[in-house]
Order: structure tokens, then sequence, then C-alpha cells
């Protein structure tokens, strides 16, 4: 008796008899070998399987009579065909999508353009600050400049007056030394009636006071040495 095997495309079955054959639940695609045959063919091939294949209508079972009508399918919705209908309303879906993600883009889009603007604006702000700062700090060595020359000036103007004071009272305190050292030449010379003791009392006031006049005029030139050290540095 002829046995036959199956092949369901991961793993071989069988040998079946053709009886066998008919509990596998086989398709015309499914690969068929018996001993004797070349190679595997598909069931759909081979002739003697046809039967296996072959396709019995059920019985027509008789239409019942009913008093209620008989409701069909609809075929069309709207005047349109079902079948456009769906694809009329697929279309309007898909526009709807493209609609809503282009608002959403365009959304987007003008999102990052404002937060671009804001960005730019920021960095020019911070530009201008800056470059007002700048002008400001020129500015301000301007003025410490002019401040710094108006000092020096006004220092320079304040040494050179005091130095024109100490030369004028230098001149005139050695005026008045040397009036000083003719009246204590006068009064030692100085040959009226006198007591010794007023004599001496006069020459020591006269000595004195050439004693205070020599310490001024010392006084006056050490201020003028220490003026003209000044008025170097100020240059």
């Amino acid at each position: 008796m002829k046995t036959y095997f199956i092949n369901n495309g991961n793993e071989n079955g069988g040998p079946f008899t053709i009886e066998e054959l008919k509990l596998q639940d086989i398709s015309r695609a499914t690969l068929v070998w018996y001993n004797g045959m070349d190679e595997w063919k598909y069931a759909g091939e081979m002739a003697e399987l046809q039967f296996l294949f072959q396709v019995v209508p059920p019985p027509i079972k008789p239409v019942q009579e009913s008093s209620s009508p008989i409701i069909t399918e609809a075929r069309s919705i709207l005047g349109l065909k079902k079948s456009h209908f769906v694809l009329v309303v697929a279309f309007v879906a898909i526009m709807l999508f493209i609609v809503v993600l282009t608002i959403i883009q365009n959304n987007r889009r003008s999102i990052i353009e404002e937060r671009n603007r804001q960005t730019e604006l920021a960095n020019e702000k911070v530009q201008v600050e800056q470059k007002a700062d700048i002008e400001q700090r020129i500015q301000d060595e301007i003025q410490n400049k002019i401040a710094a020359e108006n000092n020096k000036t006004f220092k320079k103007d304040s040494i050179n007056n005091r130095l024109v004071e100490v030369k004028a009272l230098l001149i005139e305190k050695k005026r008045e030394l040397t009036a000083a050292d003719v009246d204590l030449s006068a009064t030692k010379k100085f040959k009226i009636l006198r007591s010794e003791e007023a004599k001496s009392d006069q020459i020591s006031a006269a000595q004195n006071a050439i004693l205070v006049l020599k310490k001024e005029i010392d006084d006056l030139e050490s201020e003028l040495n220490r003026l003209y050290l000044q008025l170097e540095t100020v240059h």
C-alpha cells in the first residue's frame, strides 16, 4: 500500500495512508512525498490528491416565511457608495491630521522665532550696556585725569604762591636782621649816661631779637627748600 509523507514547513510527518492523509488537514501548498518520487511536490500538483480539495457546498436551508420585513444591508451612505464613503472619511481624516500638524509646526516655529528674537534683544541690550559701561569708564578716566591735572595745577600754584610769600618774608627778615645788627652795634657804642645794668639789658634784648630773627630766617629757608622739593615732585 502506498504511504505518504508531508512537510508543514518545519518538520516532516508520516507515513500516512490515503485515508489517514484525509485527516491531516493538508492544503494545496502542503509538500507531499512518497517512495518512488524524485522530489517533493505540492499536494495541489498531484492528481491523485485532488479529491482532498474538492469543496462540497452545504445543503440549502428552506427559507421560512416571516411577517417581519427583511432588513437589507445599506449599500450607500449619504448618497455615496460605502467604499467611496470610507475613502472620503479617510481622506478627510488625513487632511485634518495634516492641518493640525501644520498648525502645531507653525506654533512651534513661532515660539522658536520669538525665543530667538528675545535672545537677540537680550544680546543687543547686553552689548549696549557694555558699550555704555566702557564709555562711562572712559569718561571717568578723563574726569580723573582732569581732576588730577587740576589738583596738580592747584598744588603747583599753591606752592608757587607760598614760595613768593616765603621769599618776601626772607627778604623782610634779613632786612630786619641787618637793622637789628645795626641796633646792637649802636647800643654797644652808645655813650649816654646809663647804668651798666641798663646797658647790659639793652644789649641782651638786641641780641635776643637777633637770635629770634635768625631762627625765623632759618625756618623760612628750610621751608623754601621743602617747597622747591615739593614743586619738583608735582611735575
